[in-house]
């Protein structure tokens, strides 16, 4: 495109999964890719956060900070800022020697991210507080031995609460020109460079709601404003990528008490979910060839796509037959995913009934989506993203509640992100009266592919109609002779989530607007390849997958439990 620099944030909580457990191997190994932005002669802003947002799980937090005492994240806190020390200490170990100081090429790195923001929406802590935060996460970076140019980013409204000595001001957003330099040198001693550190190309996209699109021509024509008046630009998203396994975060607004993101982060972005370019791309490649002073090589072929017509799914396993085999943990009342000492996935929720009782279901705590079931029977669906939190209920005597909750992402932005429990956080009701007692919980984190080729037995008629409206793995084999990207094909399904060779490769849920999920040709194999879907609603049973050369991205469906 004629862009010079890699702008990439690091996630906390993808490198600490658990305290003191450190891993940057494989696919989270961020030196080897910092050294191969150098090698190809590309320079890097590096966004370490602690806090990123980037639509990732809790704005890239690691899920247990939440069960520290005395814990209070993102602010002026010992225990945070004691575990944002070691990580930051931890990330300058694996990428302290690439910055150009040092001969690689790291040139810049950004302190906290749209603290600006956060400021202005937690004005019950005062500002004087909120800048000592800032202070000190900037003078971790530099006690921890980050010694390149350092930057802040925030909408241009926002630089009183965002911006800390020391460090460049950058606008995400920004169009004006003029009010860009003024702001910049308003809280940057008269001076620049100026730069928009998130220049939006598209937009976030959640389940539920249209699929966001921005028109080429009005970014091809910022982005010529910006080269005309010398101002340095972050496209965010070039290429926006996918939220794989349980990665997706979630925003909130009072319409959605939730607003879960997409496994999908194609973000209408100038370079597709599956890396091809799209009109955008040669839009803005053309605007930026005509400033940049460095030849533009030309585009790379696209990566190849593979179509595979019928995968047979030929095994099928009861979920809530092979949860409630595990030992569960027991309680007088329902406990969260935290306290149970699970980041992701589902909890499956059990109470025995002696007696008969019968009215309404109510979990105003439920975080974020449950199928309940009365002694293996659905009974209904709750969800936070409709805010329906309660259902009618008939339990017999001697019989079993059963409900079955997911986790569907973190809040990464806001206020609320001080709000991230997850399971059931508050008392469960069912005509008026709590129920307490005799709570058993079992632990679905679906680290790991369940094992339907084990535990389950032959997709037969008799078996899916037996398991018609319950939870249910199917699981596959299928054999290739070539490998290549593809988009399974998920619009005939209902909610769940799928691994393919064992890799968790996200959610999928029938409301949309994705209907498709993309899989890279590198995590298949020639030869035979093994498929998992984990699927929680089972409307009608499937007997076969297939997938597709191109994405479905916009196709919006009515809610559909």
């Amino acid at each position: 495109m004629g862009l010079n620099t890699v702008a990439t944030y690091v996630f906390w909580n993808f490198h600490e999964p658990e305290p003191d457990k450190w891993d940057f191997t494989g696919d989270k190994n961020l030196a080897e890719y910092i050294r191969i932005a150098g090698e190809e002669n590309m320079m890097v802003i590096l966004r370490p956060g602690p806090y990123v947002c980037a639509e990732w799980e809790f704005g890239g937090y690691p899920w247990w900070l939440q069960n520290i005492k005395g814990m209070e994240i993102r602010r002026d806190n010992p225990e945070f800022l004691a575990r944002t020390k070691s990580y930051l200490e931890r990330l300058y170990k694996e990428v302290g020697s690439l910055q150009c100081t040092k001969g690689g090429p790291i040139i810049m790195v950004q302190c906290e991210n749209e603290f600006g923001s956060y400021v202005a929406q937690r004005k019950d802590i005062p500002l004087e507080e909120h800048q000592a935060y800032n202070a000190k996460i900037k003078q971790q970076l530099i006690d921890a031995g980050f010694n390149v140019p350092m930057f802040t980013s925030d909408g241009s409204w926002l630089f009183e609460g965002g911006a800390t000595p020391g460090a460049l001001p950058t606008a995400n957003g920004e169009n004006d020109i003029e009010n860009l330099k003024k702001v910049v040198n308003q809280y940057h001693d008269g001076k620049g460079p100026y730069m928009v550190a998130e220049f939006y190309p598209g937009w976030l996209s959640h389940w539920a709601e249209d699929f966001p699109q921005i028109s080429a021509s009005s970014i091809a024509r910022q982005t010529e404003k910006y080269l005309q008046n010398d101002v340095s630009f972050n496209v965010y998203m070039v290429h926006g990528g996918t939220n794989f396994g349980f990665s997706s975060g979630a925003n909130y607004d009072k319409k959605r008490d939730i607003q879960p993101d997409l496994t999908s982060y194609d973000y209408d972005a100038p370079i597709s979910e599956a890396g091809w370019e799209t009109p955008k791309y040669d839009s803005l490649r053309n605007v930026i060839k005509k400033y940049v002073k460095y030849p533009v090589p030309a585009i790379p072929a696209p990566i190849a796509t593979i179509e595979i017509p019928s995968i047979q799914l030929d095994k099928v396993m009861d979920l809530l037959a092979y949860a409630e085999k595990q030992k569960p943990v027991l309680a007088e009342e329902p406990l969260t995913f935290e306290q149970l000492n699970q980041g992701y996935g589902y909890v499956l929720y059990t109470r025995h009934f002696n007696q008969p009782i019968s009215g309404t279901l109510e979990i105003p705590g439920l975080r974020d989506y449950a199928v309940v079931y009365v002694d293996g029977e659905k009974v209904g669906v709750l969800n936070r993203n409709t805010k329906t939190y309660s259902l009618e209920i008939d339990v017999p005597f001697n019989s079993t509640v059963q409900i079955l909750v997911e986790n569907m992402g973190r809040i990464n932005y806001g206020s609320e992100i001080v709000h991230n429990n997850k399971g059931i956080i508050s008392p469960v009701k069912i005509a008026g009266k709590e129920i307490q007692g005799n709570w058993k919980m079992y632990s679905l984190p679906m680290a790991e592919a369940p094992d339907a080729d084990k535990l389950g037995v032959a997709n037969s008629a008799s078996a899916t109609t037996k398991l018609k409206n319950m939870p249910i793995v199917y699981s596959g084999k299928f054999t290739l002779d070539k490998v290549g990207d593809t988009f399974i094909d998920m619009a005939d399904w209902g909610k769940g989530i799928i691994f393919v060779n064992g890799i968790n490769i996200g959610r999928y849920w029938q409301v949309g607007p994705q209907q498709t999920l993309y899989i890279p040709g590198v995590w298949l194999r020639k030869g035979e390849n093994k498929i998992v879907v984990f699927e929680q609603l089972n409307l009608k049973p499937q007997k076969e997958l297939r997938t597709t050369k191109v994405p479905v991205l916009q196709e919006l469906k009515s809610e559909l439990n």
